[in-house]
């Protein structure tokens, strides 16, 4: 945890650099993705928006575990809903905190599929690809170059950077709306 940490700070002046250049171009549309991607797994850190509906038993008992609390965590934001997201263990996450460690990305995720959200990071992450069957909050690296957010399943070889907790499918998809949403990524506390 420590060297993560260590590493996160050394990199923070060219992680800057590296967002500026990567949030030029966050856009896609459905036609520019061929194949279905994925949305990895996250960490709650915050009781999520009663608005939808979530699980704030869930919520409350992964924030309150001393473990969770000492490993890295992001938060999405979009349509003025922030959600954290526990992050996995592997070497894709590792480069997406080094990245976000000089601040916030946001990226443009279209809909794909009736079952996900999809838009191009704007730079590549190393990929743990395996075969995985998605469910409703899972925060996954797509062909090492796009992120996802999965509202209903999928079976593909992704890549695994997180999880949302605490909601459904239809909650999920009700929150992130219909068509494009902007989706702001960022460490958490």
């Amino acid at each position: 945890m420590l060297a993560r940490r260590a590493t996160q700070a050394a990199i923070t002046a060219s992680a800057a650099a590296l967002l500026a250049a990567c949030t030029a171009d966050a856009s896609v549309t459905e036609t520019e993705t061929t194949d279905p991607v994925p949305i990895a797994a996250s960490q709650p850190t915050a009781v999520p928006s009663d608005k939808f509906g979530a699980s704030a038993a869930a919520s409350a008992s992964a924030s309150a575990s001393p473990e969770s609390q000492e490993e890295p965590h992001m938060n999405l934001t979009f349509n003025g809903t922030t959600v954290p997201v526990t992050l996995a263990d592997n070497s894709s996450v590792e480069a997406l905190i080094a990245h976000l460690a000089d601040g916030p990305l946001t990226l443009t995720l279209a809909d794909y599929g009736s079952m996900e959200k999809v838009g191009p990071l704007g730079f590549d992450l190393p990929r743990n690809d395996e075969q995985i069957t998605t469910q409703a909050g899972d925060v996954i690296l797509y062909q090492g170059g796009a992120l996802v957010i999965y509202y209903a399943p999928n079976s593909w070889n992704f890549t695994r950077l997180g999880r949302i907790e605490g909601y459904t499918g239809e909650q999920l998809k009700a929150m992130l709306g219909s068509g494009n949403v902007d989706v702001t990524l960022e460490l958490g506390d």
